[in-house]
């Protein structure tokens, strides 16, 4: 069923652009994330578009930093057509120019408007950066769960959390969630610096980058609590683990996997073809069931047991933080240093 499915998705994307002329079987270069997600396209998602139109796809497997890089080295001589980054770095391959414009097509009106980064970019999925929580630790101690960003700052937990460093999203969401909780935000980040340094910072074990490192902490009773995303949470979750996620009142923020067509290069109507792909509902559900990527896609629909790993719904996809990564982009360098300095220290 879910091949078939995906057929369809795939023939639609054709349909949507126009039938490509009779020629040499052309090939698409696809610069995406390594692992689990390759294993995922190679198997079950391009097969599908391969066969309906005809074409190979070459899968060209890195971090978003890599393809970033790939795509600078590129330039003026392109050989990627389609990518796969986080959003912070699309929002930094928009601003060069690596991004093709998206041609209009019918599922584009379909997504939540969390999804539409800009006129070159778009969302394909999306996790939440909130709390994760040792359940039976915090049962054991009669502490209720955590409902918000405050519980970092808690003293009860002083020495039993991990949060990831600046380095990696996680952690800078951190920084700008306490920004906007104490008056700032992206624009006016000191309050945010101020509220970690004084109240968070003595409550932390461990400022740790690794998914690996991260889930031994929690296995290990080291920590009971963390930032993490949802996705994390949810493989760690299937192990049999209690840990469990939450959605603080002040809002999860967002983390988006984002796609686009590359500028001028090879096979630009196929490039827009692809993209499209990737967010009809059938692939959006692959997506979530695999990678426990919410569907940004709105006529997606999940069964229940898939539902609850991933934010979906209007309801729970509009609640979500937008990082303005603009801004972040511009100022990083900066913070980072600010961070070595004053927070891990």
């Amino acid at each position: 069923m879910r091949k078939t499915s995906l057929a369809a998705a795939a023939l639609a994307a054709t349909l949507a652009l126009g039938a490509i002329g009779a020629s040499a079987q052309p090939t698409l270069y696809v610069g995406s994330y390594g692992g689990s997600t390759q294993t995922v396209f190679e198997k079950t998602i391009i097969p599908q578009f391969e066969k309906a139109h005809d074409v190979k796809i070459v899968y060209v497997p890195g971090n978003s930093t890599d393809t970033l890089a790939k795509l600078q080295a590129q330039k003026g001589k392109e050989e990627l057509n389609v990518v796969l980054l986080d959003d912070g770095p699309m929002y930094q391959a928009v601003q060069f120019g690596f991004c093709d414009k998206l041609a209009d097509a019918p599922v584009y009106h379909d997504l939540y408007p969390l999804a539409h980064m800009s006129d070159r970019a778009v969302a394909l999925g999306v996790v939440a950066t909130g709390l994760a929580y040792n359940a039976d630790a915090f049962k054991k101690a009669g502490l209720p769960p955590p409902d918000s960003w405050s519980a970092l700052a808690d003293k009860r937990f002083k020495q039993k959390i991990a949060i990831p460093p600046i380095s990696n999203t996680y952690g800078l969401q951190t920084l700008v969630m306490f920004a906007r909780m104490n008056g700032g935000g992206e624009t006016n980040i000191a309050p945010g610096f101020d509220a970690l340094i004084k109240k968070v910072a003595p409550n932390v074990l461990a400022w740790e980058p690794s998914p690996g490192k991260m889930t031994e902490l929690f296995q290990n009773g080291d920590v009971t609590l963390a930032v993490w995303g949802s996705g994390r949470t949810y493989t760690l979750e299937q192990t049999g683990f209690p840990i469990r996620f939450v959605y603080p009142k002040e809002g999860a923020m967002a983390l988006l996997t984002a796609t686009c067509p590359v500028v001028e290069n090879k096979e630009p109507q196929l490039s827009q073809q692809f993209v499209q792909y990737l967010l009809s509902p059938e692939v959006q559900t692959v997506l979530a069931k695999t990678q426990a990527w919410g569907p940004v896609n709105s006529k997606t629909k999940l069964d229940s047991a898939v539902a609850a790993t991933v934010p979906y719904g209007n309801d729970q996809i509009g609640k979500l933080v937008k990082t303005d990564w603009t801004i972040v982009n511009e100022k990083r360098t900066q913070w980072t240093n600010q961070w070595n300095r004053q927070v891990e220290r």
